[in-house]
């Protein structure tokens, strides 16, 4: 099969990543196959890639929005069939033992393991998952619309939930994706105004289309004081302005699992009259099954760009770039 493999992680230019033909992997204990339909192209992909995260596997395969069909069945698997469609996300296993676990706060397990991180992913034509971590996907979309449900979806919806946003309260969104245009509309759906500030004037105009109240530039104030917001853009230095944006009250949660440095705060002008910074760690498989919950319930509008899966480099240049309206998918 095909298969995209970081073999030395750098900036452009300097990486090693690289598209071979390799065996299709085995199937483990408790594990399933997935022959890819699609896979999402997220911005911790990026990361990988760019060796902002540190290397877990050497030579990984990155991607963790995987939308698969059943190929083979590893032992003890129950509850699966060849030809079911499925879904593999970030989160790939923990101990299920410490007290992280034990609380149903298993994003937090110091045992974790991440899809295209730890283990191999989808930029592939193949790829496993271990059952207990598969998802079952909702009708009604299609594969390329339900890959970046698995994460973007999946991570925005536990942001938004970490923000803390009132019932119909005003919510900013800083950096428009793949992951902010669905919380978006998560946000929209639950009675919420949404402001958005991103630098991308095609995204502005998205989140206009998807009903958001307002749109603006990253770096501009929003109309209103905000009960919440969350931070999805990489930049840490819109954390101030941010914090600054929020009423009295807020809650600014930061979606990122990479973040650049955050310029100094005031006690007086960021935090003070009860205003809460949060960072957001990947998530449950109770956050991935309410999303997913969701998203079968209320029709999300999904906006992707599909690339052949040979165009996984060009995918991660126009992402970092700012030039993917939506979500990137590949399409092998």
């Amino acid at each position: 099969m095909h298969a995209w493999r970081v073999f030395r992680p750098g900036p452009p230019g300097t990486r090693e990543f690289q598209l071979h033909n390799e065996a299709i992997p085995d199937v483990g204990d408790g594990e399933l196959l997935l022959r890819v339909l699609a896979c999402g192209v997220c911005r911790t992909d990026l990361h990988v890639v760019e060796g902002d995260l540190p290397v877990h596997r050497a030579g990984v395969v990155p991607g963790h929005e995987v939308v698969g069909e059943v190929a083979a069945l590893g032992t003890h698997v129950t509850g699966f069939a060849a030809g079911d469609r499925v879904g593999a996300a970030w989160l790939r296993g923990t101990c299920g033992e410490c007290a992280y676990c034990r609380r149903g706060a298993e994003n937090l397990c110091p045992h974790s393991r991440y899809t295209g991180w730890d283990a191999d992913g989808g930029y592939a034509r193949f790829t496993t998952v271990p059952a207990a971590y598969a998802h079952r996907l909702p009708g009604g979309y299609s594969v390329t619309e339900l890959a970046p449900l698995l994460c973007a979806g999946i991570i925005g919806y536990r942001a938004l939930r970490r923000a803390d946003l009132p019932r119909g309260g005003r919510l900013g969104v800083y950096g428009f994706g793949a992951s902010a245009h669905l919380a978006t509309q998560v946000a929209l759906a639950e009675g919420a105004t949404v402001h958005v500030m991103t630098r991308s004037a095609q995204a502005r105009q998205l989140a206009l289309d998807l009903g958001a109240t307002s749109a603006g530039a990253a770096d501009e104030p929003p109309p209103e004081p905000l009960d919440a917001a969350i931070l999805f853009a990489p930049a840490g230095e819109l954390v101030p302005a941010a914090l600054a944006a929020l009423d009295r009250g807020g809650t600014l949660a930061v979606a990122g699992i990479h973040l650049t440095g955050i310029p100094p705060l005031t006690y007086q002008d960021h935090l003070f009259q009860e205003r809460t910074l949060r960072s957001v760690t990947a998530n449950t498989r109770r956050d991935a099954r309410e999303f997913l919950d969701f998203a079968g319930e209320h029709h999300l509008r999904i906006v992707t760009t599909a690339y052949a899966l040979d165009q996984a480099d060009q995918a991660l240049a126009d992402l970092a770039a700012g030039r993917v309206t939506g979500a990137a998918v590949l399409v092998p």
